[in-house]
């Protein structure tokens, strides 16, 4: 998973008048390794992602990962992992001998907590029994399949290389390879697609008893061959209606929706995930990979990659692309867009202590808010109401000067 840190300065009502504190604590920290390579692109994908040649440069895309995280490796300030994501691209491209050293290497560098969360990324036409019980073997504990639909015109709409037998199988060898954590992505609101095709897709996935759904809707995203041809996609009524119907299914299995898109059994929601949603620190490392990081002083910087594998790997290029600090102006809306995805929200005493700033920075705002029936009344927490998840960006706009 990558973040867009390219938003031009927004100016948060008060929050420029306030003293930004040193942090009391640093928070979680989260590894995010990009690899870049899938076997064919997406039309809807925005993601950096290239076609893969025959022959993936692993060792040298390795080597290149663990030199990036040495220049990291500054702002782990004794810190140890609480998880790490391996998203893409199609990191399950790579085999089981070249993500062992890479793993081994980050845990020769920051130690890993006991309890560490470990996701791979993996489509199910990438799915090999043998290689993710190896997978399995190193310590990987999470798999996140990209499924998209089970629908055979659906998929080849999407452009992707897997078909609907395929993907069931790839559920049942990951439980089989010793998975009892996974994630399905699946999207709806699919060209052509109907009230009854998208339950259909969904009920297929429940029946797979995933820990974890990531259940959202398609979006024409620029830069992408959707975006320039764009498909038939249902109409707002057909779209609110599957959004209706299919959120009352998750609910009826036992899928408790935590974030805009992401449904959980008890117990099982991505841990890596949360961290992001909580505005916690993420170094990352791989091509066109965004990190952010928190510093005692409270000085909060977003990072970003160089985005060219091609340009990754040579050795006469900074592997750094660019850093931002973020300003007092900033920090706020940066920190709301995260916690307010969340259903539940945020404890309020999460923002100052995530951002140096005082819970009066947001005073003005979260007074309209709450009277606009977007932000819930409640002084301990930061959550939007359910009208406030519907309208996020809304909710966003009354804290904006």
């Amino acid at each position: 998973m990558t973040h867009d840190s390219s938003a031009s300065p927004l100016i948060f009502g008060g929050a420029a008048q306030s003293p930004r504190a040193a942090l009391p604590t640093l928070p979680p920290l989260a590894l995010y390794i990009h690899i870049p390579w899938c076997v064919r692109k997406c039309p809807y994908c925005d993601f950096n992602s290239h076609t893969a040649s025959p022959v993936l440069p692993e060792e040298e895309y390795v080597d290149a990962l663990l030199a990036d995280l040495d220049q990291d490796l500054h702002a782990v300030y004794s810190r140890e992992l609480s998880s790490i994501f391996f998203g893409g691209g199609t990191p399950s491209l790579f085999s089981a001998g070249a993500l062992g050293r890479l793993l081994k290497g980050v845990e020769q560098r920051i130690p890993f907590a006991s309890d560490i969360e470990i996701t791979l990324e993996a489509n199910p036409g990438t799915f090999e029994q043998e290689k993710f019980v190896a997978y399995r073997a190193l310590g990987i504990n999470r798999l996140s399949i990209g499924i998209q639909s089970f629908q055979e015109e659906k998929l080849k709409a999407l452009g992707r290389i897997h078909n609907g037998d395929e993907a069931v199988r790839a559920a049942g060898m990951a439980r089989q390879a010793g998975f009892d954590n996974f994630n399905l992505d699946l999207m709806h609101g699919l060209p052509d697609q109907s009230l009854d095709d998208a339950l259909s897709d969904l009920r297929q996935a429940i029946a797979l008893k995933p820990t974890h759904l990531s259940w959202y809707q398609l979006t024409l995203e620029p830069n992408t061959v959707f975006w320039n041809q764009p498909p038939t996609l249902p109409e707002d009524d057909t779209l609110w209606d599957i959004q209706e119907a299919g959120q009352a299914l998750l609910a009826e299995h036992g899928y408790a929706q935590y974030e805009v898109s992401a449904y959980a059994q008890p117990g099982r929601p991505a841990r890596h995930n949360l961290n992001y949603w909580s505005f916690g620190d993420f170094i990352g490392i791989g091509a066109g990979a965004h990190g952010k990081l928190s510093h005692p002083d409270g000085r909060i910087v977003r990072t970003w990659k160089t985005r060219l594998p091609k340009d990754y790997l040579n050795p006469a290029k900074s592997f750094k692309a660019g850093e931002k600090a973020l300003t007092n102006d900033e920090l706020p809306f940066e920190f709301l867009m995260n916690a307010l995805r969340l259903t539940e929200g945020v404890e309020s005493r999460l923002y100052p202590e995530r951002t140096g700033l005082a819970l009066e920075s947001l005073a003005e705002g979260r007074r309209e808010a709450e009277q606009s029936g977007l932000l819930q009344v409640e002084p301990s927490r930061l959550a939007a109401t359910m009208r406030g998840q519907l309208f996020l960006n809304d909710l966003l706009q009354t804290f904006l000067s």
